[in-house]
Formats: C-alpha cells, structure tokens, sequence
C-alpha cells in the first residue's frame, strides 16, 4: 500500500515563495550585472553608442530595442531558473528550506513543459491562493500543469 501524500498549506507555499522571491532577486541583479557590466566593455571599445544616455543603466533600459532585449533576457534567466531548479530536482531553494517538493502524480520530475505551463497559469504566485479550497490542496498552477505539490517526510 503507497504511504499516503502530504499536501502543503498555504502558508508553507507562501513561505517557499517569499524565500525563493529573495532567492531570484539575487540571480537577477547577477544577471543584470553581467549584461551592464558587458555592455560598459562593448561601450569602451567603440562598438556601440551611447550618446544620449546618462548612463550605461539608462542605455539598457529605455534604448527601444536594447530595452526590449535586455528586459527578454532577464526574463529567460527567471524562467530559466525555475525550470531548472523544477525539473531536475523538484524544488528550489526556497521550497527545500520549506521541505516541498515539485513532482508529476508518479513521483517523478516534471518535464520542460509542464514548467512552463506552471510558470504561465501562477499569476505571479496568486495561484497558490486557491490551494486551501482545493480537494488535494493544489493551487491553480499545479492543476493546469498536471502536477503537485508534496510535503517532504521528516528525515531522521
């Protein structure tokens, strides 16, 4: 007979989602720092013009077509992040320091895109809203992406 599953909270969820919030905040400002500080090199070297703008930061974000690039490649570091931490291992930081797991109803890891349906339907972590009037606990993103989430058994 499988043991049965123990469905997390909405304050467990919540706290892996303010964690993990720190946690992506970090990754980002490191992202945004390697393409400033690329940008400040490419900029030294002559091959690209900012004339215009106060600063390197000011090119980045309201030049028209670097801005829209620079804003699309943080947003891939962001879901790249998730996607990774989701389907390799089931969780992120945040959701291990909370003992949660990301997983398919088998047990196993979820695909690339599941992730991306999860990430799509989350609003932003508002999905986890629905998880105490949910039948298992699962919030709206999990329920879209075919997934759940577990809540690991204490280790001795």
């Amino acid at each position: 007979m499988p043991a049965q599953k123990n469905y997390p909270g909405l304050f467990r969820r919540l706290g892996a989602w303010i964690y993990d919030s720190l946690v992506i905040a970090a990754v980002l400002m490191l992202a945004a720092g390697v393409a400033t500080g690329l940008a400040a090199l490419l900029a030294h070297l002559g091959w690209i013009d900012t004339t215009g703008y106060i600063d390197i930061s000011a090119y980045m974000t309201q030049h028209p077509v670097i801005g829209m690039l620079y804003t699309a490649y943080l947003a891939v570091v962001m879901v790249g992040f998730f996607a990774y931490f989701w389907c390799k291992a089931g969780q992120t930081l945040g959701m291990r320091a909370w003992k949660l797991r990301l997983q398919n109803k088998d047990g196993s890891n979820l695909r690339f895109t599941q992730a991306l349906i999860r990430m799509g339907t989350s609003a932003f972590g508002l999905g986890n809203l629905m998880a105490p009037f949910s039948r298992e606990k699962q919030s709206f993103q999990d329920i879209m992406a075919e997934c759940e989430m577990v809540v690991l058994p204490k280790v001795n």
